[in-house]
């Protein structure tokens, strides 16, 4: 699993014109599962998200959680981050999982921060998604299961 971590001030997802999940402060999570992805990709993915301290604390050090500061995510699936540009211009998809299997590994990240008392968004599983946020920071992370943390 591949996820794209940023903190934000705020950020919405909308479809067909209409606001589908929204959140103030937080992460905007772009989440894009791989094919072969297990539940041990899921989980690790799961604690780091909501551990990793990004936000800051009193003095401005980047030092506290997405859960330490109260804050909310926004998910969006988004199968574009497993893009293989190695050959030609057009990015290959295949280590991408199929979308049966992708939509069960969506859902169950969606579930599995809902388990840990985080306040969670989405957007719309395979759906056409305009996204905005407020980028604080900036800070954007990027996160492999494949690359143990």
């Amino acid at each position: 699993m591949r996820a794209v971590l940023q903190r934000v001030t705020a950020a919405k997802v909308e479809v067909s014109g209409k606001i589908v999940g929204t959140i103030d402060a937080g992460l905007l999570v772009l989440l894009g599962v791989e094919r072969g992805d297990d539940e041990s990709d899921l989980n690790s993915l799961l604690d780091k998200t909501v551990t990793l301290r990004i936000f800051e604390d009193f003095a401005g050090k980047m030092n506290r959680s997405v859960t330490d500061v109260a804050g909310s995510i926004l998910v969006v699936s988004q199968f574009t981050l497993l893009a293989d540009c190695r050959k030609g211009r057009r990015p290959g998809f295949t280590d991408a999982a199929p979308p049966q299997e992708a939509e069960f590994y969506y859902r169950a990240f969606v579930a599995g921060l809902q388990a840990r008392g985080v306040s969670v968004a989405t957007g719309i599983f395979q759906a056409d998604m305009q996204i905005t946020l407020v980028n604080n920071g900036p800070v954007t992370i990027l996160l492999d299961s494949r690359k143990r943390f």
